[in-house]
């Protein structure tokens, strides 16, 4: 279950990460930005994508996976509170340079690099999700020490066959 907001007595930052199952317990290593980069990193560097909600963490999958995968294949939802929300830097989207953020061509070098330098400057990074552009997604440098996240928790993820089924 998604925690509270604060104000409606639930505490603190909470991020959320999709992951097939086979990858669940190393889910903060980074090994598929490492080896593939992605939006707001280069190949190289160890950047973990997270979402600051489950529904956005399972839009972010489904973009690159499509629901049946995400239907047919074992998945783990990780969940975890940032233990010092203060280390985070956000970034608005009036905040990153490039004004075509959100466009198609997402790997810019420019953007990776960009992207990049926040991380190894802040570690963690709150920025809008492309996918979702009234969501958020929070990024990390791995490795984080352990003492950055608490409340952890990992549960089977489970898409609701409708998202599947065929309209007439």
């Amino acid at each position: 279950m998604t925690p509270l907001p604060e104000v409606l007595g639930g505490g603190g930052v909470w991020a959320h990460r999709l992951d097939r199952a086979k990858h669940a317990p190393t889910w903060a290593g980074g090994e598929g930005a490492f080896q593939a980069g992605g939006r707001w990193n280069p190949v190289g560097t160890r950047a973990v994508y997270c979402a600051l909600d489950p529904s956005t963490a399972i839009l972010e999958v489904a973009v690159h996976k499509g629901f049946r995968v995400l239907d047919t294949q074992p998945h783990v939802m990780t969940a975890f509170q940032v233990a010092e929300p203060a280390r985070i830097k956000v970034f608005a989207p009036g905040d990153i340079p490039e004004a075509d953020w959100l466009d198609s061509n997402n790997a810019t070098p420019e953007r990776r690099a960009w992207g990049a330098e926040q991380l190894q400057k802040h570690g963690i990074i709150v920025i809008p999700s492309a996918v979702s552009r009234q969501s958020w997604n929070l990024i990390f440098l791995a490795p984080m020490v352990p003492e950055t996240f608490q409340n952890l928790t990992q549960s089977d993820f489970v898409l609701d066959p409708r998202l599947n089924a065929t309209r007439a």
